[in-house]
C-alpha cells in the first residue's frame, strides 16, 4: 500500500506533490495540538495559499479563520517556552496577505507595529526557517503595515543601512530592495559548486537558505534545480536546523514550505 501511495506521489509534479503534502500536514498541528502554529499555519499555509489553495479549501479553512481575526492571535496557546508570539503574529500577518483576504490586513498591521523597535526594525532569534531572523521578519512585517497603507520609512531606514551577514539576510535585502547590488552579490559569490547556498558563504548548502536565496533572486534556475534534486518522495523536504542534523517537524514544515515557494518563484 505504502508502495502504491509513494508511485501515485512521484506521478505528480514537484510542485503538485508538495501541495498535497501540505494540505495534509497544515492542518495537522491545529486538530492534534489545539493551537495555530507558525510554522504550520503561517509559513505552511503561505505557501499552499501561494500555490493557489483557495482559503476556503478544507485544508485552509481553520487557519483562514484564524488569521483574518488578528485581535485573536495574542490568546493562542502554545508552549511559551518555545514561542515567540512577536514572529507568530509577523508569520500570521505573511500568510494573511497571502490569502488575498484582506479585509483585516490593518488590524494585523496595528498588531504588528506594537512591536518594532526604536530603530524601525523586529528583533527576532535569527536564523532558522522558523525563526526567520531579524532582517527577514522586518521584511515581512513591513510588507504587512505598507498593505494598510501606513508609513515605514523608519524601517525603509533601517533595511537600507543594514549589511548581510548571512545568506537569508542577504536575500532578504534583496526581497526588500530588489535593486540591492550589494545583496545580489553576497548571494551571488556565496552560492555553492552544487548550485544551492549554505548559512554563510563556503558553507554546505541547505534548504531554506537555498529556498529564500532563489526567491530574492526572482527564481534562480540553478538553486531550483538543487532542490528539485532534494525533494523527498511524499513531497516535504528535509529540515534546515541551526545546527544542522537536528530533527525538527516545525524546521521541516518551514522549511518545506520556503522551497515550495521557491519553486513558485519566476
Amino acid at each position: 500500500m505504502l508502495g502504491e501511495i509513494l508511485l501515485v506521489a512521484m506521478a505528480l509534479t514537484p510542485v503538485e506533490r508538495a501541495v498535497a503534502y501540505l494540505s495534509t500536514e497544515v492542518p495537522r498541528w491545529r486538530a492534534e495540538n489545539g493551537c495555530f502554529s507558525c510554522h504550520n499555519n503561517g509559513d505552511g499555509a503561505r505557501a499552499l495559499y501561494a500555490a493557489g489553495v483557495a482559503p476556503e479549501n478544507p485544508a485552509l479553512q481553520e487557519t483562514t479563520a484564524w488569521v483574518t481575526n488578528p485581535a485573536a492571535w495574542e490568546s493562542n496557546r502554545g508552549d511559551p517556552a518555545v514561542s515567540d508570539k512577536k514572529l507568530a503574529r509577523i508569520q500570521f500577518g505573511a500568510a494573511l496577505l497571502a490569502s488575498g483576504r484582506r479585509e483585516a490586513v490593518c488590524v494585523a498591521a496595528g498588531v504588528i507595529a506594537k512591536d518594532m523597535g526604536a530603530d524601525g526594525s523586529w528583533t527576532v532569534d535569527s536564523g532558522s526557517p522558523a525563526t526567520y531572523g531579524t532582517v527577514l521578519a522586518t521584511y515581512f512585517a513591513r510588507e504587512v503595515l505598507r498593505a494598510c497603507g501606513r508609513g515605514t520609512a523608519l524601517t525603509d531606514q533601517w533595511l537600507a543601512g543594514r549589511r548581510a551577514g548571512s545568506v537569508v539576510e542577504a536575500a532578504a535585502l534583496l526581497m526588500a530592495a530588489p535593486g540591492r547590488a550589494d545583496a545580489r552579490e553576497f548571494l551571488l559569490r556565496a552560492r555553492t559548486t552544487e548550485g544551492g547556498w549554505g548559512e554563510y558563504p563556503g558553507t554546505p548548502p541547505q534548504v531554506f537558505d537555498t529556498a529564500v536565496a532563489v526567491i530574492a533572486l526572482r527564481g534562480d534556475a540553478k538553486g531550483r534545480a538543487w532542490l528539485l534534486a532534494r525533494q523527498q518522495p511524499e513531497g516535504g523536504w528535509a529540515e534546515t536546523t541551526r545546527p544542522p542534523g537536528s530533527q525538527s517537524y516545525a524546521q521541516h514544515i518551514s522549511t518545506t514550505a520556503w522551497a515550495l515557494m521557491a519553486l513558485l518563484t519566476v
